[in-house]
């Protein structure tokens, strides 16, 4: 280490200036890789012996599979095989080892398990051909005889209220319903101003752009490197290594890239199960991937009733808040989402009362899709909000105002951090909402009419617990590792952001290592947390690294750090120097290669600090604005501009953070106006299972959008300050979208989609 000294006061180049902060704006880091087509994906991994997967599905909703006639298919040249529950390897058959990560309570769906069909479009064979057209020729010409259930099926959701049931398991992530704050029907019956309204939100599909896909390469000792469509590499093994008693270092899953998820990859899906299956049975590689029609029959955004009742004082007062909901499940899980939940964390209020019931359908389980409960929830409520400020004659925000909550109402909890106020003043400021007419109908512009909306958003501000890696080489490379996932969120840009500023290293310096189950554990991508959770992680890794560098450079007799402290020093470009002295610093490369190793590391476990978290009501919150034209004779509405203000945390990166609100805000507004699967009840089957019937936003729906991100520092969330902006910029947009529809039309619309057709006849 003695030529160390040397090297810290020799007239080498300076450290430059071309380090990154956190809060800038950074292109993504993997942009180049997904536009120039490097980027690869489930489907795009081959193997010298690779067999293609094509699923066939079931007809029918319910009952057994009397037979499966194969004959044509297997005769069909590059067929290999047609497996179903009859010739399938072994697999396990309790139920606990079919649940995933975030499996809701009851008994998972096991494909190819038994005869037993319990939905329509459930997977009951699988053709393996030598080629990809091979193989979904041979599941056309497969022919499936059922013996349908003597008592039927019923997808009829709300149809069957009145059997709707509490649920009684719980779920990670979920929260019932908070136990009844004061006497809400005795204050809504007293009050002097009272609404009260029904809701209701037919069923969402997913539909990312990437087909869901998993390619399963065997290795010669049997070992299985899959390629999956997933939220968690971690999840998908977990899974794989249970269902077929497969040990953990015999499985390896990666998910490098991700083409959109949305919820949908939070659960291993059949296609995964039915690759694997195959490859074990076979003992060749395989690679099975829906089709876009299969992609509507594994989960989905429930169905949901709502009812809401809001009284106030005269002066707008908050005096009751009432909020049921009714989810659709299916009838082997018990899928639980928080609903009704914000209507008691919103608002200043003593009387609350909120309930969230189930009723089960025998369609496949739903599961979560972004924002889940509150683009239900919220949305019910804040139209609700809207309708009382009318009946008050008072401005929309001005009621909300008025009833701002400096505590979480239902608990009494302080926040953690809450900058709504911030939200409404700047959204509103720059929205120009002070020229709003109060007066439905009051706007017109040609032959349109024009309104005015705006909505509150509220999600949760999560963290979880994560392992990270950093390993600093002695070329002066950093390389960073978690087994996080990047499902378009910006997850590779961000986490090499926080690792570069730590270590005081430009961007092109640090690599951030993710989709792979064998690196340091990560929880599964959702929920807008992997900021907050997986973020902390690296940056605890990389201070214990920069704790490390710092010893080494002490350990030298006459090194000029031998006494100083972390809080004496900062990194800088590559390099260690006194903050009091920057001509005395050496380059982090050469600390390294003088320790005597080739790269050091360290590793970090980040748990969350539950007990002081535990304290606070942790959020994220927003405020949206919208404005809509709406053609009264068509009954067509556009969204012509929308302003969505957000206070989550410390924004880690502007650019990709402002991509996920005005992504968000694309959803809402297809949400609001386009999206919904509709169900051939007779045959309990969705019908417009594609994209040319299930209706998604267009760039020609999509005008103006602006980000706004108030100032907010939330160091109880994460060590970072930040929170999460996946989530929240899809909560409320449909609610300020159908409240500027009633500014501009005087038409109350409570239910989703707002088609052309409930424009016209004014509801439901």
């Amino acid at each position: 280490m003695t030529d160390l000294i040397q090297d810290m006061r020799a007239p080498v180049a300076e450290p430059g200036t071309g380090q990154v902060r956190t809060g800038s704006a950074v292109s993504r880091i993997d942009g180049r890789a997904k536009v120039t087509g490097e980027a690869r994906y489930a489907a795009e991994h081959f193997a010298p012996d690779l067999l293609y997967g094509v699923v066939v599905s079931s007809t029918v909703a319910k009952g057994r599979i009397v037979t499966i006639d194969d004959a044509e298919a297997m005769a069909l040249e590059g067929v290999v095989e047609v497996m179903s529950h009859l010739n399938r390897p072994k697999m396990r058959s309790f139920d606990i080892h079919y649940k995933d990560m975030t499996a809701p309570p009851g008994s998972p769906f096991k494909p190819f398990y038994d005869d037993r069909v319990i939905y329509n479009g459930q997977p009951v064979a699988l053709v393996l051909a030598d080629s990809f057209e091979a193989a979904r020729r041979g599941a056309a010409l497969v022919r499936v005889y059922y013996h349908e259930d003597e008592e039927g099926h019923d997808t009829r959701m709300t149809a069957n209220l009145d059997r709707a049931y509490k649920p009684t398991g719980l779920r990670a992530g979920f929260e019932p319903p908070p136990p009844e704050k004061g006497d809400a029907e005795k204050a809504w019956k007293a009050a002097p101003v009272k609404v009260e309204a029904e809701f209701h939100h037919g069923v969402e599909h997913h539909n990312p752009l990437e087909l869901f896909a998993s390619t399963v390469i065997r290795g010669e000792d049997g070992h299985l490197t899959i390629y999956d469509k997933t939220q968690s590499s971690q999840n998908s093994r977990w899974y794989v290594s249970h269902v077929f008693g497969l040990p953990k270092h015999k499985v390896t899953v990666r998910n490098p890239y991700v083409g959109g998820a949305f919820g949908s990859g939070l659960r291993p899906q059949y296609q995964l199960t039915l690759a694997v299956m195959a490859s074990l049975k076979l003992k060749r590689s395989v690679r099975v991937m829906m089709t876009r029609q299969q992609m509507f029959t594994f989960g989905h955004r429930p169905e949901t009733v709502q009812y809401v009742k809001l009284a106030a004082e005269k002066d707008g007062t908050l005096t009751s808040i009432m909020h049921e909901a009714i989810g659709e499940t299916s009838k082997i899980e018990d899928y639980v989402e928080v609903v009704v939940n914000w209507s008691g964390l919103l608002y200043a209020c003593d009387n609350i009362k909120l309930g969230y019931k189930l009723v089960s359908v025998d369609h496949y389980t739903p599961m979560d899709m972004r924002a889940p409960g509150a683009a239900h929830g919220m949305v019910a409520l804040e139209i609700a909000m809207d309708e009382l400020a009318y009946k008050l004659h008072m401005d929309p925000l001005a009621l909300r105002l008025k009833n701002y909550a400096e505590r979480s109402p239902a608990d009494d909890k302080p926040y953690s951090s809450k900058e709504l106020r911030a939200c409404y003043e700047q959204g509103a400021e720059r929205f120009g909402w002070d020229k709003r007419t109060l007066e439905p109908r009051s706007m017109r512009e040609g032959s349109e009419l024009v309104g005015w909306g705006m909505a509150t958003g509220a999600w949760d501000a999560m963290q979880m617990f994560a392992r990270a890696s950093a390993v600093m080489h002695a070329d002066g490379r950093l390389v960073v590792s978690s087994a996080a996932s990047d499902i378009g969120t910006g997850t590779y840009t961000v986490m090499a952001m926080i690792a570069a500023e730590a270590m005081g290293l430009p961007l092109e310096r640090v690599t951030f290592q993710l989709g792979d189950s064998t690196l340091p554990a990560a929880p599964v991508e959702g929920g807008s947390s992997h900021v907050a959770t997986v973020g902390s992680a690296v940056a605890g890794a990389c201070d214990k690294l920069r704790l490390t560098l710092l010893r080494y450079a002490q350990s030298a007799a006459d090194s000029p750090f031998r006494d100083k402290r972390l809080k004496d020093v900062e990194f800088v470009d590559g390099a260690l120097r006194l903050k009091r002295d920057p001509s005395t610093w050496v380059s982090l490369a050469t600390i390294v290669e003088r320790s005597g190793h080739d790269r050091l590391e360290e590793k970090y476990l980040m748990l969350p600090q539950m007990l002081k978290q535990r304290k606070y009501r942790r959020m994220v919150h927003s405020a949206v604005f919208v404005e809509v034209r709406v053609d009264e004779e068509l009954g067509v509405v556009r969204v012509t501009r929308v302003v969505s203000a957000i206070a989550a945390g410390r924004i880690m990166n502007t650019k990709t953070a402002s991509s996920q609100i005005v992504g968000g805000v694309v959803w809402g507004i297809s949400q609001a106006l386009h999206e919904e699967s509709h169900t051939d009840h007779r045959y309990g089957r969705f019908m417009n299972h594609n994209l040319s019937e299930y209706h998604v936003a267009v760039n020609a729906d999509i005008h103006d959008v602006d980000v706004i991100f108030v100032e907010e520092d939330d160091r109880i969330v994460s060590r970072l300050g930040a929170k999460g902006v996946g989530e929240i910029g899809i909560v409320s947009v449909p609610a300020a979208i159908s409240n500027a529809i009633f500014h501009a039309t005087g038409k109350r619309i409570r239910s989703t989609p707002i088609t052309p057709d409930k424009v016209l006849a004014g509801g439901p």
